[in-house]
């Protein structure tokens, strides 16, 4: 997540298919535009490849479309050819590249693709693997509202990753993107108020927030609101809604932890009568037949 690098910018060209057969696809004066050089109908026309609307979906054609938006700035084609060239959809995979595009993107304030480029620095894809840089390129999204890049730069600074560790301003980050529903921000911000750490100890906050992740079905968050639950801690005791989550967190987890929750689930289970393990059952069913991919 740091260092600079320079890519010599390679140029894709593709062949595409003669005006006359798209024609009829493709609205002629927006596809006129395009052809004669405008680079934001160029854009739009990757769009519609891209998309399938009013063409069959085809991501070579999206590709070369946006090359010639991206090559003359086209910030939005920009991070679209970045986003192909990082999944190799329509084009050969490069991550150097893909690199290359989000940083022209991101430099003119996308924050997709601030958040894609600090990616590409967190993990060492098509550049050298840098934290700081991360960081830094998670900082300008998250800035920008981003709540994928303000989760990201809260674990970095939990951890004291590419930044000074920071509980505080690590649960300020999650706090942003947990009331923009993200998951994974909802359980974190809920876990320093279950620990205290960055916010004073509240057991009736983490309770709070496990809840939210645990409604979208966060099997780590359905298994810590099982427990609190089944202990009364930060709500009041209730075996039946302990029984629910820790099923639902045995249902939604594997392996070694889908054993843990399996544990806790038929711990309590053991405590209820019938009828309550019935009532929890069926909500459990209900609640997995809602959620079913």
């Amino acid at each position: 997540m740091q260092c600079k690098r320079l890519f010599s910018v390679f140029v894709f060209t593709v062949v595409l298919a003669p005006v006359s057969a798209q024609i009829n696809k493709i609205d002629p004066t927006l596809l006129g535009r395009a052809t004669a050089g405008d680079a934001n109908s160029q854009y739009l026309v990757g769009q519609a490849y891209s998309t399938g609307k009013g063409v069959p979906q085809d991501d070579t054609q999206a590709a070369a479309w946006y090359q010639k938006a991206a090559d003359q700035g086209q910030k939005q084609a920009q991070y679209q050819l970045g986003i192909l060239l990082h999944t190799g959809q329509g084009i050969a995979q490069d991550d150097s590249q893909a690199a290359n595009w989000f940083h022209r993107a991101a430099d003119q304030g996308v924050a997709a693709a601030q958040l894609a480029l600090g990616e590409l620095y967190d993990h060492g894809q098509g550049v050298p693997q840098d934290e700081v840089q991360a960081a830094n390129w998670y900082g300008k999204a998250a800035a920008q509202g981003n709540e994928e890049a303000q989760y990201n730069l809260a674990t970095l600074y939990e951890r004291g990753q590419g930044v000074a560790q920071d509980f505080s301003r690590a649960a300020d980050l999650y706090r942003q993107a947990a009331q923009q529903g993200n998951a994974g921000a909802q359980f974190n911000l809920g876990l320093l108020y279950d620990n205290g750490q960055g916010v004073d100890q509240d057991y009736v906050q983490a309770a709070i927030w496990y809840n939210k992740a645990a409604d979208q079905g966060l099997a780590r968050a359905q298994y810590n609101l099982g427990s609190m639950f089944a202990s009364g801690q930060g709500v009041p005791r209730d075996l039946i809604e302990a029984y629910y989550w820790l099923a639902l967190a045995a249902n939604n987890w594997t392996g070694a932890r889908q054993q843990q929750a399996a544990r806790g689930r038929d711990s309590v289970a053991a405590r209820l009568t019938s009828a309550q393990l019935f009532e929890a059952q069926a909500r459990v069913s209900k609640w997995m037949a809602a959620h079913r991919p």
